[in-house]
């Protein structure tokens, strides 16, 4: 169905407005994919915070513009779905690896991570990122880490000093 002037202009105002705002782009061949599995595919996005998009590759370039994906802009061929991360940068690779493992025929063509557009077989790294909250135990891991250092080398000092027999006997007699 074509699109008129003003459903085109509300098409790149939005696409910009989600360009503007998210993380990542990873655009995706999506040719031979079926009904069932783009439904599929557009529910996971919901839930994850991804927001997919197929689009004229005109209108996405117009855009793109003006944004840190502006990049993209000649890499845009052939029929593409986009996948925004909104939440965290790595939410669309992980969202298109996982289809891909089911359908053969989805093939990401653009990655596009902070301005720098990366080769299609980034998408395995992109979907390696840790999400938000592994990050934050990971940082967590970290920061009590040399606490707990601390901690085992003063027990250890204690127990070659006999400091922690003394204070097991202490306990026992009380």
């Amino acid at each position: 169905m074509a699109l008129n002037l003003s459903q085109k202009q509300e098409v790149v105002a939005e696409l910009a407005e989600v360009a503007s705002k998210a993380h990542s782009l990873v655009a995706v061949e999506y040719a031979g994919t079926t009904v069932e599995q783009m439904t599929a595919m557009r529910k996971k996005a919901r839930e994850t915070g991804v927001f997919l998009k197929v689009v004229k590759n005109t209108l996405a370039s117009r855009a793109v513009g003006g944004t840190e994906f502006e990049v993209v802009k000649d890499a845009l061929t052939g029929p593409l779905l986009y996948a925004f991360s909104m939440e965290e940068p790595g939410a669309a690779g992980r969202l298109i690896k996982e289809f891909a493992k089911g359908n053969d025929k989805l093939k990401a063509k653009v990655v596009s991570v902070e301005g720098k557009l990366l080769p299609a077989a980034h998408v395995d790294v992109l979907a390696s990122l840790p999400t938000r909250e592994e990050a934050l135990a990971m940082l967590a891991r970290v920061l009590a880490e040399p606490a707990a250092m601390f901690a085992r080398a003063v027990k250890a000092v204690a127990d070659k000093q006999g400091g922690g027999e003394v204070a097991a006997e202490a306990t026992a007699e009380a």
